[in-house]
């Protein structure tokens, strides 16, 4: 027995010792292991397929592990599973044995409830292996990332250039962080010349600022491998570990701030911009919120919080950014943000300061009347406890799609210099009253009546007057507020059965 201990040892040493060699890692980046060691708690990675290799004859001694690492690990005390892309193997490229390991990573996690992670840098289907009618029937898209209907947490690095197989991943996972220098896309520079005639450079094709500005596939830009990998850690300590239980609740160890900054945080003048960052680290725990795509669709803000430990998601309009007005790409986000909430039972908080939303012929171009109904489906079709606040403004159908009254939501209150309207005052009386302000003696006096009218008419009182909105309060009292409705939506103990969102596609 001493002598096939030994025998096995030697196997498994060798082929440690024949991956990791790539010139990316003799450039001062890390190997495969090296990315698993970053994430997962100290010793606790038990690799699985370390001897593992190419099928195609003769190609043995070239492929350790058939270029992915994968096993089980721990992330912060919590078991994972995890599976990092070799790049030193035939630049990270995907074989028959590679895609059956991955395969059983991805059902494992799934059938044993545990969250994935992935760490990707490859240049996607290996040539021989997907080659002819039966390479490409079999490997093509494996099952595992067809039926992901988040039920355990998804997160990936995109740490290098990666097509084809990790891009898949990439765009059906539940969180994305792409380092900078990297390139995320169907297929290389290479291929993409030898097909179109393209000339691209793995940034210009598919780097972080092309997605950040274009696509939304990802939700986090890191400058390093390691910001990138804390990234996944600092996300998933907001998610549970499958979606069978909740987030889990911390003991918030800091102080709370006075509320009453608030009331000159938020300007009363409508037209003056701020940063709505401000007001979320005053209303949620010190330091606690986490940004979601924050580079894309800027006029609307999307991301994980705390209040009073328990998480939050957190939908808030950006003044500072076309003056809180959503377009196309903030609809696209809103949806998938809410649909990651409802699936992983994380109450929203909507914080509303729009003028409704963007009209351009750009908008239209770019379907924004589908993109509304999007969110507005995505939203009505949510279960999870959904509370929003008006602070300055809410015009048009923004109002509802900021879960306004009739959206399903638990209350809607507003701040008592809240404005909430069809459309902003100044252009409803621009369209209705344009001819009668030209022909009036003093059409300045005359716009100014009418613009007291519509203020009147525009105020939270009228709603709450006829119960439309739930009630008006003072901004100081709005952590409060939205903590005991918290804890009312907890009382019963109970965990949803319905997760209506969960399958909804990850990209569309």
């Amino acid at each position: 027995m001493k002598e096939y201990v030994e025998a096995l040892k030697e196997r498994k040493e060798e082929a440690r010792t024949q991956s990791g060699q790539s010139k990316r890692q003799q450039k001062g980046g890390h190997s495969a292991r090296e990315r698993i060691e970053m994430l997962a708690d100290e010793g606790s990675f038990m690799e699985l397929g370390s001897l593992a290799h190419s099928s195609v004859s003769g190609m043995e001694s070239r492929t350790p592990a058939d270029g992915l690492i994968g096993g089980l690990i721990t992330v912060d005390g919590r078991e994972a599973v995890v599976q990092a892309l070799d790049a030193s193997v035939l630049s990270g490229t995907e074989g028959a044995v590679h895609l059956k390991k991955s395969e059983y990573f991805h059902q494992y996690a799934r059938k044993r409830k545990l969250p994935l992670f992935n760490l990707c840098e490859g240049g996607g289907l290996r040539m021989p292996d997907g080659m002819g009618a039966d390479g490409i029937s079999d490997k093509l898209f494996p099952s595992c990332l067809l039926d992901h209907c988040r039920e355990t947490p998804i997160l990936t690095a995109i740490l290098g250039e990666s097509y084809g197989g990790p891009t898949w991943m990439a765009v059906t996972s539940d969180f994305v962080s792409q380092v900078r220098g990297a390139g995320m896309a169907v297929a290389g520079p290479r291929m993409l010349e030898m097909a179109s005639g393209e000339k691209m450079t793995a940034e210009e094709l598919g780097g972080p600022d092309m997605h950040a500005d274009h696509t939304g596939q990802i939700d986090h830009i890191a400058a390093n491998e390691q910001e990138a990998i804390q990234a996944l850690k600092d996300f998933f300590s907001y998610l549970p570990s499958h979606a069978g239980v909740e987030p889990e609740r911390l003991h918030s160890s800091t102080e709370e701030q006075d509320q009453r900054v608030l009331e000159s945080l938020v300007p009363a003048n409508g037209r003056r911009p701020y940063n709505m960052n401000a007001v979320l680290e005053v209303i949620f725990d010190d330091h606690s919120y986490m940004a979601f795509r924050p580079f894309y669709g800027k006029a609307l803000l999307t991301g994980l919080a705390r209040l009073n430990g328990r998480v939050v998601g957190v939908v808030a309009s950006q003044p500072q950014h076309m003056a809180g007005s959503p377009g196309p790409k903030e609809c696209d986000k809103a949806v998938d943000f809410i649909c990651l909430c409802d699936a992983y039972h994380i109450p929203l908080i909507f914080l509303h300061d729009t003028p409704g939303f963007r009209i351009s012929s750009n908008a239209e171009k770019d379907k924004m009347p589908g993109k509304i109904m999007n969110w507005n489906t995505a939203l009505a079709k949510s279960t999870v406890p959904k509370y929003a606040v008006v602070l300055r403004k809410s015009i048009g159908a923004a109002y509802g799609n900021m879960c306004g009254p009739g959206m399903g939501g638990d209350v809607v209150v507003a701040w008592p210099s809240a404005e909430i309207n069809f459309t902003g005052p100044e252009v409803g009386i621009n369209v209705v009253y344009g001819r009668k302000l030209q022909d009036a003696e003093n059409p300045d006096e005359a716009r100014a009546e009418l613009l007291e009218q519509w203020a009147f008419d525009s105020s939270p009182y009228q709603a709450a007057g006829n119960f439309l909105i739930e009630d008006v309060i003072e901004p100081k009292q709005t952590r409060a507020f939205l903590h005991r409705f918290l804890e009312s939506a907890h009382a019963a103990g109970e965990l949803r059965s319905e997760r209506r969102l969960a399958d909804w596609p990850m990209s569309f």
